[in-house]
This record gives C-alpha cells, structure tokens and sequence, in this order.
C-alpha cells in the first residue's frame, strides 16, 4: 500500500518515534508499504522553523535528507493538486493539510495523520 504521511507523523517518526500510535510505527514498518512524503511538509516545515515554533526545530534540509536516506519517496507538488483543493469540503482550514489530502486524492495513495479532523474528510485518509 502507498501512504503518504502527515506533517506530524514525520515529525514523530524523525524526531520521537514514541510518539507513534502502534498503529502508525506498524504501516510505517511494513515492508509492504511504501511511504511517501510531501514537499508540502518540507515546504511548512521549512516555514514554521523560521517562525521559530518549538514544534517544528528541525532543519527542513535535514528532515529532507533523512527521509530520503530511510526510503521514503517525495511527492512533488502539481498543478492538479493545487486545483484537487477547490473541490474540498471545509471541514479543515490548514493549507498543508488539505494540499496532503489533495495530492493524496489525487495521487491515489493514503493519507495517514493523527489529525482527528483531517481524518473526516471522506477519501484515502487513515486515522493513526
């Protein structure tokens, strides 16, 4: 199965590891999966770190970096992602969200976040 993992999953997986459901490090594990991540993450990774959100003390380079080292794929931001978004449901404000949630829709891959209201969107999402 394809995945592709939120923001705060990636954090987890890269900086706390126990922070991760069981349900999460198990997907993550499974070397049936493929995972994927977002240059959408990089993007709002690289954004909150300037803005100096202890949440987000990472170097976005780093972060890049390790992921591809551990085997992750990145996912590209297109057009049609972007365009994916305008037919969204409100149900969540934040941008890199929902561009997740698009490109995930769009790309046929799951999205797997820890975000209950990102989890209502109907679609390839998965609540870990």
């Amino acid at each position: 199965m394809k995945l592709l993992l939120d923001t705060q999953l990636l954090l987890w997986a890269t900086l706390d590891p126990r922070l991760l459901s069981s349900a999460a490090f198990a997907l993550m594990n499974d070397t049936h999966n493929s995972l994927f991540f977002s240059a959408a993450t990089i993007w709002e990774v690289a954004i909150r770190c300037s803005l100096g959100r202890a949440d987000f003390d990472v170097d976005p380079r780093v972060l890049r970096r390790a992921l591809l080292d551990n085997g992750y794929a990145e996912l590209p931001i297109t057009g049609q992602h972007a365009v994916s978004i305008a037919s969204l449901p409100p149900i969540h404000k934040d941008p890199f969200d929902r561009l997740l949630l698009a490109q995930a829709i769009s790309e046929g891959i799951v999205l797997l976040t820890a975000d209950a209201q990102l989890a209502r969107y109907p679609g390839p999402v998965r609540l870990v």
